[in-house]
């Protein structure tokens, strides 16, 4: 890797849509931000992460209503 791309930020990667029906953006965003607080200090989130933080809301809603 070259040394000017190693100095090159990312770009903050928009919020995907919500794939779950009920659930919202800000819902996954909440969610995210608690998830990965340590991570956004230092970079955006990525699509993976916004991934990750859905199905790990969508899970816990539903380990809410099981119990």
């Amino acid at each position: 890797m070259k040394k000017h791309e190693k100095s090159k930020k990312k770009e903050a990667l928009p919020q995907p849509e919500p794939f779950t029906p009920g659930i919202t953006k800000g819902m996954v965003r909440d969610y995210a931000f608690r998830m990965f607080a340590d991570k956004l200090e230092h970079d955006s989130l990525s699509l993976d992460n916004w991934i990750i933080a859905e199905k790990e809301l969508v899970k816990s809603r539903q380990m809410e209503e099981v119990m």
